[in-house]
């Protein structure tokens, strides 16, 4: 061959990496790494202002009353701490059918969220809505006599909530129930009521019926007064049904998604991802996930930070750019720089 220089490259040489140090490595995960960016923690509140209850079901985690709220979060606002998603919790006010509290001027996130925007100016603040903690039923839409959802007057209902949250300072609602057309509900009475531009709408597009949630329902006091909600969640086979559901939010409106639980469901949060590329996806860690690592390693199984480190980057991985984790205080003391300038 002339009027150039000719090589070649056997083909054993393909199978020698050229990665041979941590930056190298790195470069290869940018897209995946944690930040504080990529995490958002979820808070339970109650309506004794000066409370502080320890959760026994998941060890480390407690409801807290407004007074205590500040407190709670300034370490992990200074941390890096960009957004939480509240769950109230009530007690002594009362529970009925049409879940009467959940945006009555007693509930304690719509107490707490004026509070938050003056303490935390720059936290991003999301309220988990669903009927559920405030029903006398335990299930997270209106019922009918015999027991089933109605679905209409649980959309009126469920709307009616997340307009009220977001009068009270909510940045983002974050829709909860599973109830078919909420994205869209929601969507309309927030731009009828001049919010459409000032409030994102989450979805929790893909919630499974999951065996995760034992130690929530103790948290939040919202178990299921009889049945389940296997008639609203969706099926943990049916990866299908996940995409299905999640393209009638995008359809309705909804500005970003959400995959619940995380680990078992890894495979669906890449195939919506893949789908919705234009839209922020969201992953929970839940309770008993949270439950199940912690014990692992009080128990010498595995060491925590390495394995919950593990577990994240898998979630990224999977298409994940916010991870929703009771961890969140603590991996952001990790992430904390160990001097700064």
């Amino acid at each position: 061959m002339t009027g150039g220089t000719s090589f070649s490259v056997e083909p054993k040489h393909f199978l020698q990496s050229g990665i041979f140090n941590q930056t190298l490595r790195d470069w290869h995960g940018l897209n995946y790494e944690i930040s504080a960016k990529n995490l958002m923690y979820p808070v339970f509140i109650v309506e004794d202002d000066n409370a502080v209850q320890p959760i026994s079901s998941m060890p480390g985690i407690s409801r807290f009353g407004i007074n205590k709220l500040k407190e709670h979060l300034q370490i992990a606002v200074e941390n890096g701490l960009s957004s939480v998603l509240l769950f109230g919790v009530i007690d002594s006010l009362t529970k009925d059918d049409n879940a009467s509290n959940a945006d009555s001027k007693m509930n304690p996130v719509i107490r707490a969220l004026p509070k938050l925007r003056t303490w935390f100016p720059n936290l991003t603040i999301a309220c988990d809505v669903c009927l559920c903690p405030y029903s006398s039923h335990g299930h997270c839409g209106i019922l009918r006599q015999d027991g089933t959802i109605e679905n209409s007057a649980s959309l009126e209902r469920i709307s009616d909530v997340a307009l009220a949250y977001a009068m009270a300072g909510a940045h983002i609602i974050a829709p909860s129930d599973m109830m078919d057309g909420r994205i869209g509900a929601i969507k309309a009475k927030l731009i009828k009521n001049d919010l459409g531009n000032k409030v994102a709408v989450l979805s929790y597009a893909a919630k499974f019926a999951s065996n995760f949630y034992g130690p929530f329902r103790d948290a939040g006091k919202s178990k299921p007064a009889f049945g389940d909600r296997k008639r609203y969640q969706l099926p943990p086979a049916g990866a299908g049904l996940a995409l299905r559901a999640a393209q009638r939010d995008v359809d309705e409106g909804a500005d970003m998604l959400m995959v619940k639980p995380g680990t078992a469901y890894a495979d669906v949060l890449r195939r919506i991802k893949d789908a919705h590329p234009d839209r922020p996806m969201f992953v929970y860690q839940v309770s008993g996930e949270y439950a199940m690592i912690l014990a692992g390693a009080k128990a010498g199984a595995f060491k925590l930070r390495p394995v919950l480190m593990e577990m994240l980057g898998g979630l990224r991985r999977a298409g994940a750019d916010v991870i929703i984790t009771y961890f969140t205080p603590l991996i952001l003391e990790w992430l904390k720089p160990k001097n700064k300038l």
